[in-house]
């Protein structure tokens, strides 16, 4: 059986394939192994420049090479490491002999081969190379689909600022608010939850078997190794790998960033699945109509349905990457003694949980970009509901000394259909001046909205 689309496990790889096309390159077995050529080539050329005898320092022309092999790899260069793969069994070393095959016509290169993963266990490459297909896939893509929803949510908390909606506290009708200011809870929540994600600094170690440079040592006792790894470690690429700098590990860098990220890009999740199901409710109520797509079908016997499909598929994809991402959080720092390696097979799945979010975010932006709000249901509904005017008449009462203000008002409204003219002529009983009398009668559930338009258009600013 050929492998296609519909042929594949994952609807990552099948269904949704096309939607993560940028995702694919750097979170894909390809994209580890470009990142494992690139941090073999940056020790062995910052190796070269260390002053041993045994290992001059790098022509410019073998510097350009190495440095090629990084730049121009390709999907044939991580197909020929699989081949060797079948022969070494380890995929770290098949890295290692597909560098060094590139020497064969190369004397200089050829000569200093050995120094090719020199001292190094395959934790000292894995650890850097997640690291550096976390940056790349934060900085390229996850950030910028988390960025886009926050900037049409803004768009969208201005646009609405001042557009009166009914609120519901446990399901039942609240005081009004406007749909600007219930968007711009969302953009708020979802700017800080994008800081803490771009805020956690990515680690790497390349400090040998169990974090002691004990073979660096071995075979240069007098060189200081955890200064050189901290300059591979930290100097930007392409002569560094521009990471932060891990001085304490055992065999494997232990993971708590990792941690810290995945909870981050978690809980930014979080709050968009109560975005997305908080929609879901208002196109069910009404106050969001969704754009018709020509030949679109919602459901197979109901021709009238227009469902809120990409809110729908946006939670339940959200839900899959928070299950994965917390039990990368719970499972990868922690290692039995040393190292064990149930941390490799869980490691190669960051790209599934990023996938699922990124898919996520581009169905929220599909969806969102469909809405059309309808002002005429929004209006409907808050003409319907004037008992949402006992609070402030209660609270006006209670500033003029009115006693048992909250009582009286729960005696006219509680459970019971209220009309304007009921609340009116409740108004004008009351012992309180006549200009606060004016000022109530005035008032309607569209017009009793505080300062959520206020707040809708301040949350547009950055």
């Amino acid at each position: 059986m050929s492998f296609s689309t519909v042929s594949a496990l994952s609807p990552l790889d099948g269904r949704y394939a096309a939607k993560l096309s940028a995702l694919r390159p750097l979170m894909s077995e390809q994209g580890y192994m470009h990142r494992r050529v690139q941090v073999e080539v940056a020790w062995f050329i910052a190796l070269s420049d260390c002053g041993f005898p045994e290992f001059k320092p790098l022509t410019g022309g073998a510097r350009k090479y190495l440095l090629g092999l990084v730049t121009n790899f390709s999907e044939a260069d991580a197909i020929a490491i699989k081949q060797i793969e079948k022969t070494t069994n380890h995929d770290v070393k098949a890295v290692e002999y597909w560098i060094k095959s590139k020497f064969e016509a190369r004397p200089e290169l050829l000569a200093a081969s050995e120094f090719v993963h020199f001292a190094c266990t395959s934790e000292d490459i894995n650890n850097t190379s997640h690291a550096l297909q976390i940056q790349a896939a934060r900085e390229k893509v996850v950030l910028p689909a988390i960025d886009g929803l926050i900037a049409t949510l803004r768009e969208m908390a201005g646009r609405f600022a001042e557009v009166p909606m009914l609120s519901r506290t446990h399901g039942q009708t609240a005081s009004p608010t406007t749909v600007g200011k219930e968007i711009a809870n969302v953009a708020v929540r979802l700017a800080k939850a994008r800081e803490r994600i771009a805020g956690v600094a990515l680690l790497g170690k390349m400090n040998g078997a169990v974090g002691n440079y004990n073979a660096h040592m071995a075979a240069w006792p007098e060189f200081d190794w955890e200064a050189f790894s901290r300059k591979v470690v930290e100097t930007p690429a392409p002569l560094g790998l521009g990471l932060g700098f891990q001085p304490y590990s055992i065999q494997i860098e232990p993971h708590d960033y990792m941690a810290e990220l995945y909870d981050a890009v978690a809980r930014a999740n979080t709050i968009l699945i109560d975005f997305a199901r908080d929609v879901w409710g208002y196109v069910g109520l009404g106050y969001f109509k969704q754009r018709l797509k020509k030949g679109e079908i919602g459901s197979s016997t109901m021709p009238h349905k227009v469902n809120p499909i990409d809110f729908e598929n946006a939670e339940g994809n959200l839900g899959l990457a928070n299950a994965l991402l917390r039990h990368l959080s719970e499972k990868l720092p922690i290692s039995r003694w040393q190292r064990d390696l149930t941390d490799s097979t869980v490691l190669r799945n960051i790209g599934v949980a990023f996938g699922y979010a990124v898919l996520a975010y581009a169905s929220l932006a599909a969806g969102l970009g469909k809405l059309e709000l309808n002002e005429e249901a929004l209006a409907e509904d808050l003409e319907a509901s004037w008992e949402v005017l006992a609070e402030p008449i209660q609270t006006v009462m209670r500033r003029f000394g009115v006693q048992g203000a909250y009582e009286q008002l729960k005696e006219v409204t509680r459970g019971k259909t209220v009309t304007a003219e009921a609340l009116h002529q409740l108004i004008r009983s009351l012992e309180i001046p006549e200009a606060e009398k004016e000022r109530l009668l005035a008032m309607t559930p569209a017009t009793y909205i505080g300062k959520a338009a206020e707040l809708a258009r301040r949350a547009q600013t950055p």
